[in-house]
């Protein structure tokens, strides 16, 4: 049986972080849900508490490295370890780049690469000074191709897989582990500005698989013998290309 685990999900209020919630609590694991959206956490940990889980909730904005690290800080306060961040949260507002979308270009680039940065900066030394613990990165299909009207969007997912490699090259007591995702049913193309982009986006989705299917591979990361390191989980439709 695998020891319950103290584990902590930004981006929590919906998509693969809610499905990871559960699926973790339904397990036995603690979880601790963070996101910008309050009331939906709040009411998401109240739902796991209803069916027996072990859940609290924290307001989150990852693009605060401050509040990332108080987000960590407490839960080490109040379990005495963080045994599993998984760094979850964020948008996807595609547009081709002569749309100039500077400001949802930064967006992505705050909330995807500086929020994972941001979840490493608040954990790392916690799970050092421990000898041990598990960070798993959400990136996305589009860390490994690049689409039009998805080039600034899937930089920051190139990104969020050269981050979790150098971390994994430079840990020898934390594991390190990049969820990369194909369509799944998420709240990911609401960010979408353009009607057209937005439609074509829904459209592929109708193959997508459900939220939980991330969070069953995360969930198989996590509980992996401690000498084990699942490094890369590509999970998308089977009639994706």
């Amino acid at each position: 049986m695998v020891p319950s685990k103290v584990v902590l999900i930004t981006g929590a209020s919906s998509g693969i972080g809610e499905a990871t919630a559960r699926l973790l609590a339904a397990a036995g694991h603690r979880v601790v849900l963070g996101a910008r959206r309050e009331e939906r956490i709040e009411a998401v940990a109240k739902e796991i508490r209803a069916a027996g889980g072990m859940a609290e909730h924290h307001a989150l904005d990852v693009t605060s490295l401050s509040a990332m690290r108080s987000f960590a800080a407490g839960a080490q306060e109040r379990h005495g370890q963080i045994d599993v961040l998984v760094n979850n949260a964020g948008v996807m507002p595609l547009s081709p780049l002569d749309a100039l979308a500077v400001e949802d270009w930064n967006r992505m680039i705050d909330v995807n690469i500086r929020g994972v940065l941001h979840g490493i900066a608040a954990v790392l030394p916690l799970m050092r000074a421990r000898g041990a613990g598990h960070i798993v990165n959400l990136s996305s299909i589009s860390g490994h191709r690049v689409d039009p009207t998805a080039a600034v969007y899937s930089a920051t997912k190139f990104a969020v897989r050269a981050i979790s490699e150098g971390l994994r090259q430079e840990s020898r007591d934390i594991r390190v582990t990049v969820i990369s995702p194909g369509f799944t049913s998420t709240e990911l193309s609401d960010g979408i500005r353009d009607n057209d982009i937005r439609a074509a986006v829904r459209e592929g989705m109708r193959s997508a698989i459900p939220a939980t299917a991330v969070g069953a591979a995360i969930e198989y990361a996590i509980t992996q013998p401690s000498e084990v390191d699942v490094n890369e989980i590509v999970v998308r439709p089977t009639m994706q290309a």
